[in-house]
């Protein structure tokens, strides 16, 4: 990785210390808070999998995240117990087939991301950022591209523009895409802008938009 002093130098983080101080304690206030009142549906989503019976409820995976540092990502299993049984990193497409019956509807409805809110809590993530990739996936984008190393500069998100407008990144082209727009959001990024793609993200749910 790049040196940080070098990184500032040449793409600035377009949030000041005392916003990014700001970000972080909404980020905990909320996760805390969502994590409370959306328990109910926890408690719905793991009996649906438990019936399912296939695999553990909760799905656990490495990702790279603030500084550069790994971190294990939280989500609702959505995927065949075997889905990389070969080993080989393979990335999630719309529509693909090692979904199983209730993972294809938690994915449509982005409720597979639910636990990312533990992350959130934890300051692994925040709710704004550009989405945690696994190393295998970072190295071959850095191949491409070697600008990834300025999204370090970020604690990973659970939306960001790319996410809004990107969809899943199942191609390398959407993933360079994706980093071009995680790059803008670094530039540009402010407490308001934030709000206004929470806003957004939770408007895209609820009126059941795909991304």
């Amino acid at each position: 990785m790049m040196e940080q002093t070098a990184l500032n130098a040449e793409i600035r983080d377009g949030m000041n210390l005392f916003e990014r101080v700001l970000k972080r304690s909404f980020d905990f206030v909320a996760s805390l808070t969502a994590l409370i009142i959306l328990s109910p549906i926890y408690i719905i989503i793991c009996i649906a999998l438990l019936l399912q019976r296939d695999g553990k409820v909760l799905f656990m995976q490495e990702r790279i995240g603030y500084k550069g540092r790994p971190f294990n990502i939280y989500k609702f299993r959505t995927m065949r117990s075997d889905s990389e049984s070969d080993g080989t990193p393979r990335l999630a497409a719309v529509g693909d087939d090692r979904l199983t019956k209730v993972g294809r509807f938690l994915r449509e409805h982005h409720l597979d991301e639910l636990p990312q809110l533990l992350n959130v809590l934890k300051g692994d993530m925040s709710f704004v950022g550009p989405r945690p990739e696994r190393r295998y996936f970072i190295e071959k984008i850095r191949r491409e591209n070697p600008n990834y190393d300025y999204v370090y500069l970020m604690r990973p998100g659970l939306t960001s523009m790319a996410t809004l407008h990107n969809g899943y990144t199942d191609t390398m082209e959407k993933m360079l895409i994706r980093l071009q727009m995680d790059l803008e959001y670094l530039r540009k990024r402010s407490l308001w802008l934030d709000t206004k793609l929470i806003f957004k993200t939770f408007l895209y749910i609820v009126n059941g938009k795909k991304f």
